[in-house]
């Protein structure tokens, strides 16, 4: 028979709560990442649409025009300023808005983090270049939450991005492409950064060049200003683990603090559900570095 580790109940244990007791039903406060609707919009997409499938269930949301920022705040006793932007995965397709952001968010939130979920724009609409309008809006999203640092009582300068597969890459991106202006300014907040103070890509897709052989992509531009980064992925996750690995020997070259954890199973897509699988622990070994890079200290 199986034991379950110690440091895996918790995480279960919650996560077997949030899907089947309402905790993740309570609606978060919103706020508009375009107010004035996102650049090049043109309202052809259709309506946004939400579908709940799968056993356990998975909320997909699709054609998303009205980019949104959901906040969750961390419990006033346990708030220690770190804030983090969490990009849900999908292809670029859809999001899988609740596990890989909503439950994600109420995960932080035990660490005392204030999570702020993303609904960027989904579906692609440029095929060649999918991750264009979501670098958008995740840019901007950056600059509106360190422009509400002040009221959302988090640390403008603990602020980082965390993402699933194609949020993974759109993670990357925000990290390497942030000294690129992706839009034109439209506010004060368009005054602000948009560099992450850290990432957190999992089991991130889209890493690879267009041969996928062997080389990132060249949009992974990683330099010493690449912000420190947590990663995590399985083997047998197809050749992600591959191009993983290239992304951390590019941060280890550039001297950018860096942790890797390549799991041998695990496949793709599991967020932070409860498995069999070593994977499931992936959470605890990320509170285990953002508590070492003091991320989680609470401060006066």
């Amino acid at each position: 028979m199986r034991i379950l580790s110690l440091t895996v109940l918790p995480l279960i244990c919650f996560v077997l709560l949030s899907m089947t007791s309402g905790l993740l039903a309570d609606e978060p406060e919103t706020l508009l990442v375009w107010p004035d609707g996102a650049p090049g919009e043109t309202g052809e997409i259709g309506p946004e649409t939400a579908t709940t499938t799968g056993e356990p269930p998975v909320t997909r949301i699709t054609n998303v025009t009205e980019p949104t920022l959901g906040l969750y705040p961390a419990p006033a006793d346990k708030a220690n300023g770190c804030a983090v932007v969490i990009c849900p995965g999908g292809g670029y397709n859809i999001l899988a808005y609740d596990k890989e952001g909503i439950e994600v968010a109420e995960w932080l939130n035990t660490l005392g983090v204030t999570a702020v979920v993303l609904k960027y724009r989904v579906p692609r609409r440029d095929p060649n270049e999918p991750h264009a309008a979501p670098l958008q809006d995740v840019q901007r999203a950056m600059r509106l939450v360190r422009q509400n640092a002040e009221d959302w009582s988090i640390d403008p300068n603990r602020l980082g991005v965390l993402g699933f597969s194609a949020g993974g890459h759109l993670t990357v991106m925000a990290g390497t492409q942030w000294d690129r202006m992706t839009y034109d300014p439209i506010d004060d907040a368009d005054e602000l950064s948009c560099r992450p103070d850290f990432l957190i890509p999992i089991y991130p897709a889209y890493l690879n060049g267009p041969e996928a052989d062997g080389q990132l992509s060249e949009l992974v531009r990683v330099t010493d200003q690449t912000p420190p980064t947590f990663i995590a992925i399985t083997q047998d996750d197809s050749n992600r683990a591959i191009y993983a690995a290239l992304f951390f020997v590019a941060l280890k070259e550039a001297g950018v603090t860096t942790e890797l954890h390549i799991y041998s199973q695990g496949g793709h897509g599991y967020g932070l559900r409860p498995s069999e699988n070593p994977v499931s622990t992936w959470p605890d070994r990320c509170a285990d570095w953002m508590r070492l890079s003091g991320l989680l200290e609470k401060k006066e």
